[in-house]
């Protein structure tokens, strides 16, 4: 299957791995860094690719070449990490597709066949709906799915009201739910016990 016409993708890479104990973004498996390795699955599926990091040296030299870098900066009056939530938002503002297939820097399960499954979901999607994500127990998979480039003022507002939580904001619009078969897909690199989890999960996979 080709790139989804009218599809941007951003990449997330602005946590304080403080659970990792290092940073994610460049933790190699097979060799690759974690962040190169989703931006690769992210051209796959979506014209242009942006990485969207309040430290746009420590990536560039790992990044494929057509990888477009935003700057994530604080918010007037913030020291302290604002979440993946203003990061998305200050990513948006840059973009002019459609939609745009968000992706945190840490799923290294991704499949680019389930991404552009979903992706043919798009076009069949109803004008109010902001967002076609997975959903598990705890709610919401905000950072592997689609959004409207449309819902950027309703995301402004929220984040100017002080609002901080995916989950608090998604509650407040409609979004399609998207099938997924295996949980794994969504995994999460958070700790080093999730790292050699996946690893056990790759060799006997």
């Amino acid at each position: 299957m080709s790139k989804t016409e009218g599809l941007s993708a951003i990449v997330l890479a602005g946590g304080q791995s403080s659970r990792m104990g290092q940073d994610k973004a460049l933790i190699p498996l097979q060799g690759i860094p974690l962040l190169r390795r989703v931006c690769e699955v992210a051209f796959n599926c979506a014209k242009e690719v942006y990485v969207v990091t309040p430290w746009p040296d420590r990536y560039q030299e790992i990044l494929p070449d057509a990888c477009r870098l935003i700057e994530e900066v604080p918010l007037p009056g913030e020291r302290s990490p604002h979440g993946p939530l203003v990061g998305f938002a200050q990513g948006l503002a840059q973009i002019e597709t459609d939609w745009v297939l968000l992706l945190a820097c840490d799923l290294p399960q991704l499949q680019v066949k389930v991404l552009q499954d979903w992706a043919t979901e798009l076009d069949k999607t109803e004008e109010n709906t902001i967002a076609l994500l997975p959903r598990q127990s705890k709610g919401w998979e905000p950072l592997c799915g689609f959004y409207r480039r449309q819902c950027l003022p309703l995301l402004t507002q929220f984040i100017n009201q002080g609002g901080r939580s995916f989950q608090s904001w998604l509650a407040q619009y409609p979004v399609q739910q998207l099938a997924i078969n295996d949980t794994q897909f969504l995994l999460n690199c958070n700790t080093p016990a999730d790292l050699e989890g996946l690893f056990s999960y790759q060799e006997n996979g």
